[in-house]
């Protein structure tokens, strides 16, 4: 079996991929604090983040239409072109020394819509360069990645922040969004176009093929509940950790152990076959139970920054071993529209966890959120188990239409 590295289009598109997580992951921190100096406002920043959520969430399943029309190379390419734009813009208006509230605004709006159209193309993108037999390396080395950025970019953007200023990440986010375009640009992605329909035809196909599948959309609903989950944990962790753990260096410690652990899943999901993939990886997901419970409990900092890395090493395992999975069981001419729909309920069920979690605490305590939290992960993730297609699903090794190269 060739490793996919050895192929001159997945070695752009690797690296387009890199260079993009790299800046993502560099700014949303630096995004939070500049806009809280700026305006001092928990308000203006909800405001901002908003503005990047809203238009990911109600596009999408259009993103993914376009990706499967057009080609997902040539969307991808426009978007992180949109994308360098409006970062540049924001970067340019931080250094401005004065920056305002609704141009920070409108930059996050286009950037989120980009992303609505870019999410979709990942996939498609990876089926497009590498072969069937290569893509569980192949999506194991882009989780890995994805976890090693999400190690360095927030040390990156804390250092700018705290030396040359936040508006320099955003620079940074714009130049490695410009180089992923021409990355892009080099490469061949091979496509298959789908039959000319109605928008509405288009989206109710990508629907159908989710739909007509057991093990995919009852994974994706314990996938939502464990994306809710976690944002409960991200929301009450840090005021836990702080207030009765040992204060900030315990939360900072438990988010990049998380990141190690991130990391090493991903690299695990490279050289392990199961042969119930969604079964195992979908069981992993119940580590999530642990630090939630830990934390309920007001548990030792050590078990809880151990029990957070357990936990997203399950995450990093399931990443690529689903993304494999998918990739050889869905027609490639739908699959842009498919993850879209993946993509929706993973962010929509996000902002439910991050509402949901404040209001719990304050009505019955940080415990009982945190708890039901634990709970639910645990019964979704198991709960898969009980669906004939999880159980009986291995590793499809199907042959694809036949696809031009553009």
């Amino acid at each position: 079996m060739a490793h996919p590295l050895r192929s001159r289009d997945f070695r752009l598109l690797f690296g387009a991929r890199v260079l993009s997580m790299t800046g993502d992951a560099a700014v949303p921190a630096a995004l939070a604090l500049a806009v809280l100096r700026a305006t001092g406002s928990t308000a203006a920043l909800a405001l901002v983040l908003g503005c990047a959520m809203v238009p990911r969430l109600l596009l999408l399943p259009i993103g993914g239409v376009v990706a499967d029309r057009l080609g997902t190379r040539g969307v991808a390419l426009a978007t992180d072109l949109v994308s360098a734009g409006a970062q540049l813009f924001a970067g340019l208006e931080l250094l401005g020394g004065e920056p305002r509230l609704w141009h920070l605004a409108v930059t996050q709006l286009i950037g989120g819509t980009a992303a609505a159209f870019q999410a979709p193309t990942i996939s498609p993108l990876v089926t497009g360069t590498v072969e069937p037999s290569g893509l569980r390396r192949a999506n194991a080395l882009i989780g890995a990645a994805g976890g090693a950025t999400g190690l360095a970019g927030p040390a990156l953007a804390g250092t700018f922040v705290l030396t040359i200023g936040p508006g320099w990440t955003f620079l940074l986010d714009s130049a490695s969004f410009a180089a992923s375009a021409v990355l892009l640009a080099l490469a061949r992605v091979r496509h298959v176009p789908p039959p000319k329909r109605s928008l509405r035809a288009d989206l109710a196909e990508g629907w159908s093929e989710v739909r007509s599948r057991d093990w995919y959309w009852t994974s994706l609903i314990a996938h939502g509940v464990w994306n809710g989950a976690s944002a409960v944990l991200l929301t009450l962790g840090p005021v836990i950790a702080v207030e009765r753990l040992g204060g900030e260096g315990t939360w900072i410690a438990t988010v990049q152990t998380g990141a190690i652990g991130l990391l090493a899943g991903a690299l695990l999901a490279g050289r392990v076959r199961p042969r119930r993939p969604v079964l195992v990886a979908n069981a992993g997901l119940t580590a999530l139970a642990l630090p939630l419970a830990l934390l309920a409990v007001t548990a030792p900092a050590p078990l809880v920054i151990g029990s957070y890395g357990l936990a997203l090493a399950g995450l990093g395992v399931l990443n690529p071993t689903w993304e494999t999975v998918v990739q050889k069981s869905i027609p490639r001419q739908a699959l842009a529209r498919v993850t879209s729909y993946d993509w929706l309920l993973s962010l929509a069920a996000a902002p439910l966890g991050y509402a949901l979690a404040p209001w719990a605490a304050s009505t019955w305590g940080a415990s009982t959120p945190l708890m039901v939290a634990a709970v639910l992960v645990g019964a979704s993730c198991l709960g898969t188990a009980a669906v004939p297609g999880v159980r009986r699903l291995t590793m499809p090794d199907t042959a694809h239409p036949r696809e031009e190269a553009v």
